[in-house]
């Protein structure tokens, strides 16, 4: 008795079997898949043709949608970058940090704290210049790339005051410029808003865009130090 398993075999090492019994192709008759009827090998080709053409298409449309998604979040961070660039106080920065954030991206919650100053004359504006422990300092230092999900310490969810209790995910972005500085978080209280698997590519350049501008305003002046040599 011949097994399927030789039948397969034959007809893959004679392909032209079918050219040769073409009226098989007809009368052979095959389950729909989605029917419950029974179709020709050649219906049963065009059903799988239209199958794969599907999801094809489906996956196209997802493509475009990350495209669109990207340049929509693209075009926040240009004009986040614009903003920050025209700040020439930490006070003002801070504020406009807060507002794009809130407003543009719609991230309903931000804190940032900053410690090891190099200007040590620097009028840093509260909450970011409030004390954080060695434990907190440590764990931004360990830090290689945002941490995106549902853990924070809880000495990072009392920046949030109140709302602490009712949030559900964090985005922890390190601040450094040759060395850590600080910590800027972002938490809202939608589980998946920010999720462990998400890409982080954009959270990335969020905080390297936030570190250069900082790490700018910490600078020494030029002219204060003129000033000071002239007296």
């Amino acid at each position: 008795m011949t097994t399927p398993e030789e039948v397969v075999q034959y007809l893959r090492a004679h392909p032209q079997f079918f050219e040769e019994h073409a009226e098989l192709m007809e009368s052979i008759r095959l389950p729909h898949p989605y029917e419950g009827r029974a179709i020709s090998i050649n219906e049963r080709q065009v059903v799988m043709l239209r199958d794969k053409n599907s999801l094809l298409q489906d996956r196209l449309q997802e493509l475009i949608d990350i495209g669109e998604r990207n340049d929509i979040i693209g075009d926040k961070m240009h004009r986040l970058t614009v903003a920050l660039l025209g700040f020439d106080t930490f006070a003002e920065t801070l504020h406009g940090l807060q507002y794009h954030l809130c407003e543009d991206f719609s991230i309903p919650h931000v804190a940032l704290r900053l410690w090891q100053l190099d200007a040590p004359d620097l009028q840093l504006p509260a909450p970011a210049s409030e004390p954080v422990s060695e434990q907190v300092r440590i764990l931004a230092m360990g830090m290689t790339q945002p941490y995106c999900g549902p853990q924070a310490a809880d000495e990072i969810r009392q920046w949030f005051g109140k709302d602490a209790e009712y949030l559900q995910s964090f985005a922890i972005m390190p601040l450094k410029k040759q060395r850590n500085f600080g910590l800027l978080v972002m938490s809202s209280p939608e589980v998946e808003r920010f999720y462990p698997d998400m890409g982080t590519l954009y959270l990335e350049r969020l905080g390297e865009l936030v570190s250069s501008t900082l790490a700018r305003l910490m600078a020494p002046h030029p002219g204060a130090a003129a000033h000071d040599s002239s007296a």
